[in-house]
């Protein structure tokens, strides 16, 4: 009974109208009266935050806030790999045979993930990590390698919920909301950063320029609740043993290190 009541109610916050809805009242001035019960329901660590909580003049420039420098630091080992994101580790596991993976006792087709037929090879038998944000994180994306940008592109219309309830009985949530990618190659080989988004179309905005990716640089950030999906290319990657799912990480926490091939 849960699944069609569950999924009748995302279908009618997410639908065309209703988000742009959402998102013209984020934007507004209106909002900033939601602000101070906003940070105080969600517990925001206004501690930290580069302003004043009065200095945000919409709900959406407090959503997308930057933090003091040095709020964050990235782990210094070349061959870590860093969460990219504050966020809860959702799942790890091993990308099948078959391009699929499986999330909440459901299956997601790679293939349909990444949209290009001709990047799934690449992945099979890899690692795959979901890191996802509730309303009360800092929503900015980090690298979490250095490499060169080889590709990046976007899919997807309709954003879905992305929290555990979303995975478990969203319309495959991870392969069909609007997403955007990112292919970066680095020192032990491939790794696609996939931003997907939730409840408003367009909800990813990528602000790096050029092709170098530095590891802990900003990249990205989400404007509305979201999820990020690393995929690792076969054998470039080995995660922390001591990462048990679900975990709360931070950007710039180690959660993992290249896999680098003897020269």
């Amino acid at each position: 009974m849960i699944q069609p009541f569950y999924r009748l109610m995302i279908e009618l916050t997410n639908g065309r109208w209703t988000s742009n809805v959402l998102k013209r009242f984020a934007h507004s001035k209106v909002s900033r009266l939601m602000v101070p019960s906003f940070s105080k329901v969600y517990q925001i660590n206004e501690s930290e935050m580069e302003k004043n909580l009065v200095d945000y003049p919409t709900l959406h420039e407090f959503f997308t806030r930057k933090l003091k420098e040095g709020a964050r630091i990235a782990d210094q080992n070349p061959s870590s790999i860093i969460s990219p994101v504050d966020a809860v580790i959702e799942d790890i596991g091993l990308i099948e045979p078959e391009h699929i993976i499986t999330v909440k006792g459901k299956k997601y087709s790679i293939h349909e993930m990444l949209g290009k037929g001709n990047k799934v090879e690449k992945y099979a038998d890899g690692l795959y990590m979901i890191f996802y944000l509730s309303p009360s994180h800092y929503h900015r994306i980090h690298s979490p390698v250095s490499g060169i940008v080889v590709d990046q592109w976007t899919l997807g219309s309709k954003s879905y919920p992305v929290n555990k309830w979303g995975l478990k009985y969203g319309k495959n949530t991870l392969s069909k909301n609007y997403r955007t990618i990112t292919e970066v190659k680095h020192d032990a080989g491939l790794l696609s950063i996939v931003k997907v988004g939730a409840m408003f179309v367009n909800s990813i905005e990528v602000i790096h320029e050029g092709e170098q990716l530095v590891k802990g640089n900003e990249m990205a950030y989400f404007s509305f609740g979201s999820t990020v999906v690393l995929l690792f290319e076969k054998g470039s990657f080995q995660p922390l043993p001591a990462i048990k799912t679900p975990k709360e990480v931070k950007v710039g926490d180690c959660i993992g290190y290249l896999s680098i091939p003897d020269k």
